[in-house]
């Protein structure tokens, strides 16, 4: 069933005021969390989708204005209003033109602020479908086609804009679904080559008997069928671009030819003795893990090592949910533009219940399993102008309860206290270091801890 809680963050340094404040909406059925920075704030909100946040203009650090400006650029959907205390209502208007809801002027009654807080709702609710903005992206979200913000895609988008202009052979490893072709073309438009072909084999989806012709071609009589020449991927790409998707499927004599073909630049079509020349940049990928495989003796080291120039690992969606967001308004407007005449759909919105569950989600099928799931909902949800939980698979609808759930279960055998916590420090230590690329002061500070204090926990974890 749809979640009826309004999930609110709360943003004030004084804490006496903040305490008060979050008293009386919790005791009004809102689910509030509360924090006294900027930057806590916007930690909170990479890791969940609220419906309101609520933030002093003045803060510490980071101020209200940058607060605003990051809730509304992740969840355009969300009701910001923000609380100014010096008799003024300029910077407060300078908010809401940059997409704050409304404001209340220090000192204020509580009825004042649920009074706005229930005309935000209202409102939303009746004009949805006008109530979603464009996200105005402060840093790159997307390189040719390839959409994300968080820590792990700016390292993939810098990468990326390095190798694409050269002419290396580029392996590029993940899980399914994980976008390697779409990387693939990205790289191909990047470079100097995106005037010709970009051509994609799928090496796993072909029977091996025929894959060979697939790639290199025949001539007539080559093979029962072989009524006539053909071109193989390779002559189709010349001076383009050729993905090899799932190149460890190849059998050991294919191997060996590509190997050729990576070494000398040329081949033989099937049946024929004529030697083509070829310029082509191969891009390969995997879902396996090509090492193993070479330990193995089922591909060949020599290949893997010709391949594997410019190793490219792409990131699964459940280890950069912070740009599950951004990916849900990118399959809305590409399946917004895909209809056409009378019948063609506006861009629909999502609700902050749909986008916790979509955020909770495990998302075995990676950005493949969630473009699907936008496509579903999308349909779903006909005539209406916002997707709903009710509108996604069954198994996205229960992952925010299966979430809360295994966080309070207790095992009938019980549970070791201090490895259980021990764990929940150890993840949490770790994520710190992942946002803040290492920078251990950083880290200190999400933490709530001295620099000093979180490198004692890192040499106790090392020891464990």
């Amino acid at each position: 069933m749809p979640d009826s809680t309004k999930h609110l963050l709360l943003v004030e340094d004084e804490a006496p005021l903040r305490q008060a404040i979050a008293e009386q909406l919790s005791d009004r059925g809102y689910q509030v969390e509360q924090v006294d920075t900027g930057e806590a704030a916007l930690t909170k909100l990479a890791d969940f989708a609220f419906d309101i946040i609520i933030t002093d203009l003045r803060l510490p650090g980071i101020d209200g204005s940058a607060v605003v400006d990051g809730a509304l650029e992740r969840y355009p959907e969300i009701i910001a209003i923000v609380v100014t205390g010096y008799g003024t209502v300029k910077d407060a208007v300078e908010a809401i033109k940059r997409g704050a809801w409304d404001f209340v002027s220090k000192p204020f009654q509580i009825d004042e602020l649920l009074h706005v807080l229930d005309s935000a709702i209202e409102q939303l609710r009746l004009k949805s479908e006008n109530a979603y903005l464009r996200a105005q992206l402060e840093q790159r979200d997307r390189f040719e086609g390839v959409v994300g913000r968080g820590q792990a895609m700016s390292r993939l988008f810098q990468l990326l804009e390095t190798v694409a202009p050269t002419g290396s052979t580029i392996l590029i490893t993940g899980e399914t679904g994980t976008g390697k072709e779409v990387v693939a073309r990205a790289i191909h438009q990047g470079s100097s080559r995106r005037l010709h072909r970009f051509v994609a084999l799928n090496c796993s989806a072909i029977p091996e008997t025929l894959l060979e012709a697939e790639m290199f071609g025949h001539v007539r009589g080559a093979f029962t069928g072989a009524v006539g020449n053909r071109q193989g991927r390779l002559e189709q790409a010349h001076k383009g671009t050729l993905f090899l998707d799932e190149v460890g499927t190849m059998s050991a004599a294919l191997q060996m030819k590509l190997l050729r073909v990576l070494q000398e630049r040329e081949f033989e079509r099937v049946g024929d003795s004529h030697t083509i020349k070829v310029d082509v940049r191969v891009i390969a990928a995997t879902n396996s893990d090509l090492t193993r495989l070479v330990a193995e003796g089922s591909f060949r080291e020599d290949l893997f090592y010709r391949l594997n120039v410019i190793p490219v690992q792409l990131p699964p969606l459940r280890e950069r949910k912070e740009d599950i967001p951004l990916l849900v308004q990118h399959f809305l407007d590409k399946f917004a533009k895909e209809g056409s005449g009378p019948m063609r759909p506006e861009r629909k919105s999502v609700s902050q219940d749909a986008m916790r569950r979509l955020m909770a989600y495990h998302w075995p099928g990676n950005v493949r399993q969630l473009e699907n799931a936008i496509e579903r909902a999308v349909a779903f949800s006909a005539g209406r102008a916002q997707i709903d939980a009710g509108d996604l698979p069954d198994e996205i609808q229960q992952a925010q309860e299966a979430a809360l759930a295994a966080a309070v279960t207790l095992p009938e055998g019980g549970v070791d206290l201090g490895e259980f916590i021990g764990g929940i420090e150890r993840d949490l230590v770790q994520r710190a270091l992942e946002r803040t690329g290492g920078n251990k002061g950083q880290a200190a500070k999400l933490l709530g801890l001295k620099r000093t204090t979180l490198v004692e926990k890192l040499k106790r974890i090392e020891k464990t």
